[in-house]
């Protein structure tokens, strides 16, 4: 089973947005299911790893800041849109949903 070292060894090859490899590409690599590949890609960013990437440019570590950036922006207007949506279906505003304190003006 593919493993972090696995999947860094890999990512090794793919080092600026330029060069990404999709995830069923790294799936293929590490012969390991697209889920997986999506854990081991979590894990490695839980541990501080900046493995970047967007649907449209696929994974691959960061070579430049502004790269890195790309990838906060992606992954922050991801998670807002989700609590965006998931307020929306339990019509909890989003204030509300995350816990956020109304301040009086």
């Amino acid at each position: 089973m593919a493993s972090r070292h696995n999947l860094m060894a890999c990512m090794a090859h793919h080092i600026g947005k330029g060069h990404g490899i999709t995830c069923a590409a790294l799936a293929l690599q590490l012969n390991v299911p697209e889920r997986k590949v999506r854990r081991l890609v979590s894990d490695a960013r839980d541990e501080g790893i900046a493995i970047c990437g967007t649907p449209a440019t696929g994974y691959y570590v960061a070579a430049t800041g502004d790269e890195l950036q790309e990838t906060l922006d992606f992954l922050k207007h991801r998670a807002l849109h989700s609590l965006h949506l998931a307020s929306r279906l339990s019509n909890i505003p989003l204030a509300d949903l995350v816990g956020q304190l109304h301040l009086k003006t």
